[in-house]
C-alpha cells in the first residue's frame, strides 16, 4: 500500500487537458464495459462535459503523482467564500489500481484545500465501488439521489445526470462530507 504522504498533486496545465480528458475517459470507461458491455453512445464522459467542468469558474485541474509518475487526477472547483467546494471528476489511472492511491489523492486532496467546510461528489448508481470508496474510505454520506423522478436542480437536461457520465436516466449518488476542524 502507498503511504498517504506520498501521493501529491501537481497542477494540470491548459496544454495537458487532452491527455487528462483521455485518461479520465479510459478509467471511467472500465465500470461502464464491466455494467452493460460496451460504450454505446461515446465516451463516457462525453468530451463536452469534461471539458465544461475544466474550463468552469473556480475549477482546479490536478495530477495525482505518486513516485514522480501521473498516476490519476481530479477536478475540484472550489468556492472561496463558502468553502463549500465540489470533487467534481476523480481517477486512477487504468493499470495503477488496487495500490491505495485512491484514497491517498483523496487525504492529498483534503491536505491540499483544509479551509473547506464542506465536499460534495456525485457517482452512477451502478459504481458500487465508487460508493464504497466514497462512503466507507472517505467518510462521505449519501445525501440524495437523482434520476428522471427526481433530476437535479441544477442540471438543465434535467435528466437526473450531473455530468459525470454513465447512462442517462440511470441515476447518481450525491454525497457530502463535512471537513474535520483542523
Amino acid at each position: 500500500m502507498v503511504d498517504d504522504r506520498s501521493v501529491t498533486l501537481e497542477l494540470a496545465a491548459r496544454h495537458e487537458w487532452p491527455e487528462f480528458t483521455r485518461q479520465l475517459q479510459e478509467a471511467f470507461a472500465v465500470a461502464v464495459i464491466e455494467q452493460f458491455g460496451a460504450l454505446s453512445d461515446g465516451p463516457i464522459p462525453s468530451e463536452d462535459d469534461v471539458q465544461r467542468s475544466l474550463a468552469a469558474p473556480g475549477a482546479v485541474v490536478h495530477h495525482v503523482v505518486s513516485g514522480g509518475e501521473r498516476v490519476g487526477g481530479a477536478v475540484v472547483t472550489i468556492d472561496p467564500v463558502t468553502q463549500c467546494n465540489s470533487l467534481d471528476f476523480f481517477f486512477v489511472a487504468v493499470g495503477a489500481h488496487g495500490r491505495g492511491l485512491g484514497l491517498a489523492a483523496w487525504r492529498a486532496i483534503e491536505r491540499h484545500y483544509p479551509q473547506t467546510r464542506v465536499w460534495q461528489t456525485h457517482t452512477p448508481y451502478f459504481e458500487r465501488r465508487n460508493i464504497h470508496f466514497y462512503v466507507n474510505k472517505c467518510g462521505f454520506k449519501i445525501v440524495e439521489y437523482f434520476s428522471d423522478r427526481h433530476p437535479d436542480p441544477h442540471q438543465p437536461d434535467g435528466d437526473g445526470d450531473p455530468s459525470h457520465g454513465g447512462p442517462p436516466h440511470g441515476g447518481f449518488f450525491k454525497f457530502e462530507k463535512l471537513a474535520m476542524p483542523a
